[in-house]
């Protein structure tokens, strides 16, 4: 005879399997006496799943919405579709720029059976993603890597490349991941400096736990640390732009992070956006996918609209 629990899982398999099901039906199809099926449906509702019956010889049970999260039972492809989508969820931030998904991805990867786990690697070898021409390329095993020692809690030597290319190693107390625009940042405490750092997570080579605790004390708030280390760099070149959209569209276009927004009128926004040369601005601008106009340098403008025009031939000859 199958356990309790194991039963309880090929109930729920069986109730997601199809409308409805009488208790005679889930009797015969596991084996078991009608009055088990009673009781296993009534373990089902305390765990927290919606199972919904209707009364006399030609009612039945089906499974509706509950009242708490409960848990699920998979198969390989709807586990590794899963899998997919939580960690596609995380790269593209389209949750916004919570953790929820790289949170989820990680409880499912810790309980995938190894056949699925492996397929889900040999996926991540295979497909590429191509971002953006201003959105840094970050691997899913580095972001999964780094949500770990954020979630365990442990201190963690970490290998770092900077903007001028120089690598060190020194050792972290893991914090939060943010992510904000187009960029995963890792916020931790540099335990040499005991200071609160912002690190790019496309800039981190390895995070190896030590297996020691992390001392975080008392943890500022992880956006707001991110949001002030961006708003600290100074590029060595700036484009002032005008969008043709109101300052809370404007704001979802161009990221308070990325830009300085001022209103000019009641349907348009000045911003002010830093690069480190005018190919870099352009590609941004381009890529907003909205229209606008630079207002300076002529640099930037004059580089954009060669951009557009190169687009536009590429397209126009491809037909």
């Amino acid at each position: 005879m199958i356990s309790t629990s194991a039963r309880l899982l090929r109930l729920v398999s069986l109730l997601s399997a199809r409308p409805a099901w009488t208790c005679r039906e889930l009797a015969g199809r596991m084996a078991v006496t009608e009055r088990t099926v009673r009781r296993d449906v009534a373990r089902l509702r305390e765990l927290g799943y919606g199972v919904e019956s209707d009364p006399g010889p030609w009612g039945g049970y089906r499974l509706g919405g509950g009242t708490r999260v409960p848990p699920l039972v998979l198969d390989d492809e709807e586990a590794l579709a899963v899998a997919v989508a939580l960690r596609e969820a995380a790269r593209s931030g389209v949750l916004g720029g919570d953790q929820a998904a790289l949170s989820a991805l990680l409880k499912l990867r810790q309980v995938l059976p190894p056949r699925i786990a492996d397929r889900l690697g040999e996926m991540d070898a295979t497909f590429v993603h191509t971002p953006r021409p201003e959105e840094p390329q970050i691997g899913p095993g580095k972001l999964l890597e780094l949500a770990a020692v954020c979630r365990r809690g442990e201190r963690t030597r970490l290998s770092y490349r900077d903007h001028a290319g120089r690598t060190t190693v020194r050792e972290v107390d893991p914090h939060r991941l943010v992510r904000t625009g187009h960029r995963w940042y890792f916020v931790a405490r540099d335990v040499a400096r005991d200071q609160w750092r912002t690190f790019r997570a496309d800039r981190v080579l390895r995070a190896l736990p030590t297996g020691r605790p992390a001392e975080l004390g008392d943890p500022p708030d992880p956006a707001l640390l991110v949001a002030q280390g961006i708003a600290g760099v100074v590029y060595p070149l700036y484009a002032t732009v005008r969008l043709p959209h109101p300052m809370d569209r404007a704001l979802r276009i161009v990221p308070p992070t990325i830009g300085a927004h001022r209103p000019d009128g009641p349907d348009a926004t000045v911003v002010e956006i830093g690069g480190n040369d005018a190919d870099q601005l352009a590609a941004y601008l381009l890529g907003l996918g909205t229209p606008l106009r630079v207002l300076s340098p002529d640099t930037v403008r004059e580089t954009l609209l060669c951009r557009a025009r190169e687009l536009f031939e590429e397209n126009d000859g491809s037909r």
